[in-house]
């Protein structure tokens, strides 16, 4: 399995027309062969931060997912808003285990 996980931050003034980009890059990643989970969240004590998390497959997977046209328009779209400060690591790990 890889596990993305990171964060990124945005302008408030920016966060409900980022919103509407986001749900359409979820949903359609959310349907790519091998996506596990795929989440953006809103970081309740740090507004503007949003938090990335992410399960896939394998690192093909991952790869080819970040070569998709959703990926192409959401890295356009995501400048436009002023996102930065833009942190993300891939993880390897194991299928895991409830906690």
């Amino acid at each position: 399995m890889i596990v993305v996980v990171g964060q990124f931050r945005l302008p408030v003034d920016r966060l409900a027309e980022a919103q509407d980009a986001m749900a359409r890059v979820m949903v359609a990643t959310r349907a790519e062969a091998g996506c596990v989970q795929y989440n953006y969240a809103a970081d309740l004590l740090d507004r503007g931060l949003i938090r990335v998390s992410e399960v896939w497959e394998s690192r093909a997977q991952l790869t080819a997912h970040m070569q998709t046209a959703h990926m192409q328009t959401w890295v356009k779209e995501r400048a436009g808003l002023g996102l930065s400060e833009r942190a993300i690591t891939v993880y390897e790990a194991d299928v895991g285990t409830p906690l």
